[in-house]
């Protein structure tokens, strides 16, 4: 077992908003993509219960409009065989319907975490934000650019 899980946050701008009949097919969807994520090898936690509604944070403050989905899981292999390589590469292909696409800015961010630690959403915005400014690094960085989980440190024995 890895000494660090990976953490992503993913942004997107909502079309319409959520009672919209032209979001019934991503609202249905929500559930069915959270019940997969958690049965998926590799999920460790996602943004549920009270912080978030159907598995998501709706209207960041200032960004009506902006959803967020925030999760962790034990490897960039395991979270892209999620999002590439499963019934939700499906949902995926559909995003153009139902989000407004983003314009020259990453709306994805990945980074590890220490096993066992769950980030707070703060700082998943902070790591996309860090993205954004600096582009990739092992701090923060992209499926495009993906950095190696940290060697963890030695102690003396």
């Amino acid at each position: 077992m890895s000494a660090f899980h990976l953490a992503q946050l993913n942004t997107a701008r909502l079309r319409a908003p959520l009672d919209d009949p032209a979001m019934a097919g991503f609202v249905e969807g929500l559930a069915l993509m959270n019940a997969l994520a958690d049965r998926s090898p590799g999920f460790v936690w996602r943004l549920a219960g009270e912080e978030a509604e159907h598995g998501a944070v709706f209207g960041v403050p200032g960004l009506p409009d902006v959803i967020l989905t925030f999760s962790v899981w034990e490897s960039v292999e395991h979270l892209r065989a999620y999002v590439y390589q499963s019934a939700h590469l499906d949902y995926l292909r559909q995003r153009r319907e139902w989000f407004v696409p983003h314009e020259h800015h990453e709306s994805t961010v990945l980074w590890w975490t220490p096993a066992g630690r769950i980030p707070s959403l703060a700082e998943g915005l902070a790591r996309l934000e860090r993205l954004r400014v600096e582009g990739a690094t092992a701090e923060a960085f992209t499926f495009r650019r993906s950095f190696p989980a940290p060697v963890p440190a030695r102690t003396p024995s």
